[in-house]
């Protein structure tokens, strides 16, 4: 069984710390207004009302234990980067989500990302015991994809009409997964990716 509790993850790019309400003016700031909330499940986030409805929800995931939400920290600037969660996590079956990323513009596309994964990653397969990390996405999302496909995951598959998102439209996901036995390998690719 795993036993998933709230932890501190540090990297030399980011911190991932548990997240808490004092955050929302951080994330409201890189958040609000973004194009990315399209592809997600929560809605448009417009205001900094909208960021604390939505930080409350995600914290009351974690108080159920299906969840393990983080800040992100960008260590240079002091500033929020943006938030990342465990989901779906499965202590009896050793398995989890690593999902609900997302970053202000100016931390997309840095090697604060890829050094979140790694950090997410490494602590669930190394530290929890893992033995089967999945993410998915929006099949519109095809940046997504192929940021999932850079560090190695495999892609499963696509469940059509998996969700209803808040302004009615159907989401189709494709979901993609790292196994125990793969993480060595794909544990390379993302520290050759931080070393470049």
């Amino acid at each position: 069984m795993m036993e998933v509790n709230p932890v501190v993850l540090t990297g030399k790019h980011a911190r991932l710390e548990p997240l808490t309400e004092a955050h929302i003016p951080g994330l409201a700031e890189i958040g609000m207004g973004q194009d990315f909330w399209d592809f997600m499940l929560y809605g448009r986030i417009e205001s900094e009302e909208d960021m604390r409805g939505w930080v409350k929800d995600i914290m009351a995931r974690g108080e159920k234990g299906t969840d393990l939400p983080f800040a992100v920290i960008h260590l240079v600037s002091g500033r929020v980067a943006g938030a990342t969660r465990y989901l779906n996590i499965a202590p009896k079956d050793r398995g989890l989500e690593i999902g609900g990323t997302w970053y202000g513009l100016e931390f997309q596309r840095t090697a604060v990302n890829t050094e979140c994964k790694y950090l997410l990653l490494g602590h669930a397969f190394e530290t929890l015991g893992a033995i089967r990390v999945q993410l998915k996405t929006d099949l519109r999302n095809e940046r997504s994809q192929r940021a999932m496909e850079r560090i190695g995951a495999k892609k499963e598959g696509i469940l059509r009409n998996h969700m209803i998102l808040p302004d009615g439209r159907y989401r189709d996901s494709v979901f993609y997964s790292i196994i125990e036995s793969e993480w060595p390998q794909v544990k390379q690719n993302l520290e050759a990716r931080m070393n470049r």
